[in-house]
């Protein structure tokens, strides 16, 4: 199979430099980290992709029963990462994709040596002693709103996850991005989602990890981040000047700042 088309594989920057794999989340694609390449490609190389059902992925290679757990797209960044063997990757994910990094971290610990977690969650739904932002009742809502209505779903929650109403271009982006993923293939994402409990997977996590949260974010609240950061004792928790659960659209600079400075310490 030929792994660079199925998952729609982008090199850029640095050919001699350590490699930086940006992984998209529910909804989105690649093209959500436009803003931060830049930066990020003067010093090293990027890599960037679609998970299979997303963006300009090969939608033939899908399968429901892979895709439903986040080991699925798992399985998705390993084989990027053999395909251009990639060995100790700081693996760059947004929401679901920070705990889908944990997970290939597991599987092929050779190829990831440090990870990077934009606004991440490890379970929205909240337990004892844990808050996640969303009651069972609420996920559930979600997703029989998703279900019976898609597109309607999207319009309406998008401009709340992006968040920034004073910027509404923003939240029209997000829209437009749901609205282009197949409804099917987004209504076994968004179980995938908001249903997966990770709390445990973070206990394996012994690589330099960097935490990145927003001063206020629907989807992921502080708390979150802070949960995170305690569970990963290698891990640095960096709160950023913004709002929204997309800060590499709404805050570009300085998640890209964040990023760098966080690789920099490393050296």
């Amino acid at each position: 199979m030929d792994i660079r088309r199925r998952n729609n594989v982008n090199v850029t920057g640095r050919d001699d430099a350590p490699v930086l794999l940006l992984a998209h989340g529910f909804g989105c694609d690649q093209n959500m980290w436009r803003l931060v390449v830049p930066a990020l490609a003067e010093r090293y190389r990027v890599v960037l992709f679609d998970y299979v059902g997303s963006g300009g992925s090969d939608l033939s290679a899908w399968n429901e029963e892979r895709y439903a757990s986040l080991h699925g797209y798992a399985a998705d960044v390993v084989d990027v990462c053999e395909e251009l063997d990639v060995r100790q990757a700081v693996f760059v994910g947004h929401s679901v994709s920070a705990m889908v990094g944990v997970l290939a971290a597991q599987a092929a610990p050779e190829r990831i040596g440090a990870l990077v977690m934009v606004t991440p969650s490890p379970c929205y739904i909240d337990d004892e002693g844990y808050r996640g932002g969303f009651s069972t009742a609420d996920i559930d809502e979600l997703l029989d709103s998703l279900e019976a209505n898609y597109l309607g779903w999207s319009s309406a929650m998008a401009p709340v996850i992006m968040g920034n109403p004073e910027r509404p271009e923003l939240g029209r982006e997000l829209t437009n991005s749901f609205c282009a993923t197949d409804p099917d293939i987004a209504r076994v994402f968004a179980r995938t989602t908001f249903l997966t409990d990770s709390r445990e997977d973070l206990k394996s996590v012994s690589v330099p990890t960097l935490v990145l949260e927003c001063e206020q974010d629907a989807i992921a609240p502080r708390e979150v981040g802070a949960y995170v950061h305690a569970a990963i004792p290698s891990s640095h928790l960096v709160t950023l000047a913004a709002t929204g659960h997309c800060p590499q659209l709404s805050a570009p600079e300085a998640t890209a700042e964040a990023i760098l400075d966080f690789l920099e310490s490393r050296q």
